[in-house]
């Protein structure tokens, strides 16, 4: 009887449980990403992306996309899962930055980011070119602009039909 007590009590704190963290880990239309919990205000630290410190020679014979350029020598590979910060989406419209202090990569929010909301940031026209392009973007502001554009082809197509048909 102290057995199924105990585990109510565990299954009950895992639901009640707060971290210290505002954000969890969540899936997201490109794969897994990072989605805030807590309010998060511009300017807020969010997460520091970790990983070894590689000299670029090295860093540019790996086959892993979890690979940020810190200056013209080092990159920091952020494979390992225990960074949560590679997480972390790209968007053409982001709502965090990323920014490096003393070899430091640190991710800040640019905008206020409400819970629910998926935080993002601009990886950048190298990554970009190198492996966004060909597949195409799916980015929430991308997705958006491919919404509308699919939108005003459907109604300039209605009112085609409508100015040619006869009453």
């Amino acid at each position: 009887m102290s057995k199924t007590s105990s585990s109510k009590t565990s299954s009950s704190s895992k639901t009640t449980s707060t971290s210290r963290r505002p954000f969890r880990i969540g899936r997201a239309k490109t794969g897994l990403g990072l989605f805030a919990t807590k309010l998060i205000r511009r300017g807020s630290f969010i997460v520091r992306y970790t990983g070894k410190m590689l000299p670029n020679k090295i860093a540019d014979e790996l086959d892993t996309k979890y690979l940020f350029e810190v200056n013209a020598r080092w990159t920091v590979d952020g494979s390992s899962r225990k960074n949560l910060a590679r997480y972390v989406n790209h968007s053409c419209r982001p709502n965090a930055e990323a920014d490096v202090k003393k070899r430091k990569i640190l991710i800040s929010a640019i905008k206020t980011i409400h819970p629910g909301d998926e935080i993002t940031y601009n990886y950048g026209r190298d990554y970009f070119t190198a492996f966004i392009k060909d597949h195409g973007c799916r980015c929430a502001a991308c997705h958006q602009k491919k919404l509308v554009m699919r939108s005003t082809r459907k109604r300039s197509r209605k009112r085609k039909s409508r100015k040619g048909r006869k009453r």
